[in-house]
């Protein structure tokens, strides 16, 4: 088994196989896709061709067509339309935590977030959407795409094995770039641990108003949300290498899980306020339940 393949194992992807992203309103390209429309009242008749692609289910080849030219086409109907889908993955040094060798390799935030990227980019290539992912860095960005079709499935997994941690990320300043860059609005995840020095409702906002559907998933280790530790203290930012003495007992250890709460919670009303999706995570739990019980009961994967 290659080290890509962990990333998503046979017995995950059979899982994934049946599901798809949902938008509340469909972008349609310029291609058609194998989505369904959310238009109510649409008439399910005979639209176009495209070529096949591996993957594509077999009952909707066109065997008369197949017949005559000895090249297989898939039948789309009306009501189908193409979406664009794009996964942004925060690829700070924050993200790269824990770094203790003896730690569950589960357990870092980095590899938990390639792995859910992994899994939202394999279902969105099985519905033939145009997949666009993007790691942001601080000084470049990783991006794989646009793509298109099961067939990408391999590349998609190399890509993200490669994905590592670099810098600071500012998501205000990422993702007002990545607007500007980006050719098509679509559905858009972002995974995060929302670590970023001016925030990030300006970054959200832009993304919004040009037709973006958020969904924000945010990422911490359970440590950031419970910290283990009592006493005197020298804690050390990973992403600037500063460093801060403390002295922390119950109380301050109880005021810090209120804020971090608090701070939870400012950001789903935020979303809220926009029509964005939150999913608030910690990395203790398994990550494919986010794709099969969390972002479903969110309507974004049926």
């Amino acid at each position: 088994m290659s080290k890509e393949s962990l990333l998503l194992e046979e017995t995950i992807r059979r899982k994934l196989d049946p599901l798809m992203l949902v938008a509340r309103k469909v972008r349609a390209g310029a291609i058609k896709g194998e989505r369904r429309s959310t238009k109510k009242g649409t008439s399910i008749e005979f639209a176009d061709y495209r070529n096949y692609a591996p993957g594509d289910d077999l009952r909707r080849l066109d065997w008369n067509v197949y017949a005559r030219t000895e090249r297989p086409y898939i039948k789309l109907l009306e009501d189908e339309e193409d979406l664009a889908v794009h996964i942004l993955l925060d690829a700070s040094d924050s993200m790269n935590w824990p770094r203790d060798d003896t730690a569950p390799s589960d357990v870092n935030k980095l590899l938990f977030a390639k792995r859910l990227l992994a899994g939202l980019a394999y279902i969105s290539l099985s519905s033939n959407d145009r997949l666009t992912l993007t790691a942001f860095k601080q000084d470049d960005w990783d991006v794989f795409g646009p793509a298109r079709g099961r067939a990408q499935s391999v590349m998609m997994l190399r890509y993200a094995h490669q994905i590592s941690a670099s810098g600071m990320v500012d998501l205000n300043d990422s993702l007002k770039d990545y607007v500007t860059r980006a050719a098509r609005p679509g559905l858009c995840f972002l995974i995060t641990d929302m670590f970023s020095p001016s925030g990030y409702v300006d970054g959200l906002n832009l993304l919004i108003g040009k037709g973006y559907e958020v969904v924000l998933i945010h990422l911490l280790s359970p440590d950031e949300v419970t910290p283990p530790l009592v006493g005197d203290l020298r804690l050390i930012d990973v992403e600037t290498s500063t460093a801060q003495e403390v002295s922390l007992d119950a109380g301050m250890r109880e005021l810090y899980m209120r804020r971090v709460t608090a701070w939870r919670e400012e950001i789903q009303i935020q979303c809220n306020k926009r029509g964005a999706h939150y999913l608030p995570l910690t990395t203790d739990i398994a990550w494919e339940k986010v794709l099969l019980y969390d972002l479903r009961k969110l309507s974004v994967v049926k």
